[in-house]
Order: C-alpha cells, then structure tokens, then sequence
C-alpha cells in the first residue's frame, strides 16, 4: 500500500499570486527605502535627489516588467502592464528633463505620472480581483490619481517640496505591503 502524499501542483493562479506576493513585498521594500532617502534629500533638487527621482519609475518599469513574465506565463492579461511600462519610461525621461527645471516642473511630471499610473493600477486591480489581494491596489490606484492632481496644484505654490513625494513613495509601498499579505492569506486558503 502507498502512503506517500502527492505534492500540491501549483496551479497557474496560485503561481501567479506567489509571484505577486514575492514582487509587492520587493516593491514595499524598495518604496520605504527610496523614501526615507527623497525625504532626507528634499529641502532642494540636487544630483542625488534628482537620481533617486528618475530611479523611482525606472524600478517601476522593472517590477512592471517582472510582472507582464508572470502574467504571460499563466496566461493572464498583460496588456495595461505594457501601458505601465510605457507610461514610466516616458516618466524617466520627462524627470530628466525636468530636474533642470526645478521642483515645480518635476511635481507637475510626477503628478501626471501618478494620475496615469493610478488609473492603470486601478483597471489592473479590477481585472485581477478575483485572485484576491488586490482590494489594496484598487485603493492605491484611486488615492493614486488624487494625489497627482495634488501635486500639480502644489507645484504652484512657493513652498513646493519633494517632501511629499516621500510620502506618497512611502503610502504605496504599504499599500504593496498590504495586499502581499492579503495575497498570502488568500493563498493559504486555497
């Protein structure tokens, strides 16, 4: 008589989410640090703060990309991720150019890229919201759009800061952070 036990098979949803967990802990990781580093940089726009500015959506491209092999390995949807992809690298170069500029030019870059990339994180959490999980990305994806719109009205002001930056890097990261969880514990469930 055979008593051993099979190993589960992954299915390509349960893979899916375990890639997911792995890349929205990564990201939360990556959010805390890059913000507390903007934020200890902000008081004015010099060659670190401008570095971390355009590194921030070229890490996005990368987790983007990460995530479109993921999806596309389990045939899951990927095309709003290639909208991130596109939407970041153009965010890269339009810091670059702005950084030159001032803080006033980089919040109202940043402001459109985070209205953009709320929306898109947004329809990408309606679409994979039966995975569970992605109660968190929905809400980041909302916040995200007001908060762009917010910084675009903050960079007519005289006291426009990077500050705020951090603390919108910093929000999403716990966003991240909350919906790896919710991920982990749907997993389990499963």
């Amino acid at each position: 008589m055979d008593t051993s036990v099979a190993a589960p098979v992954a299915t390509p949803a349960t893979s899916v989410s375990a890639a997911l967990r792995r890349l929205y802990f990564l990201r939360f990781a990556f959010a805390v640090v890059w913000a507390a580093l903007l934020f200890a940089t902000a008081h004015d726009l010099g060659a670190l703060s401008a570095a971390l500015l355009v590194l921030y959506p070229l890490f996005d491209v990368a987790c983007a990309v990460a995530d479109v092999r993921s999806a596309r390995a389990n045939g899951g949807p990927v095309r709003n991720l290639w909208a991130n992809i596109a939407l970041s690298t153009l965010t890269a170069a339009g810091l670059i150019a702005a950084a030159s500029s001032g803080i006033p030019a980089v919040l109202r870059v940043w402001g459109a890229w985070a209205i953009a990339a709320g929306l898109v994180q947004l329809a990408v959490g309606v679409i994979r919201r039966g995975m569970g999980g992605q109660w968190p990305m929905i809400a980041s994806g909302a916040i995200s759009t007001l908060a762009g719109s917010s910084f675009i009205a903050q960079a007519g002001k005289d006291d426009a800061s990077l500050s705020t930056l951090a603390g919108y890097a910093f929000l999403g990261g716990v966003f991240f952070l909350v919906s790896a969880l919710r991920l982990g514990r749907s997993g389990s469930a499963a």
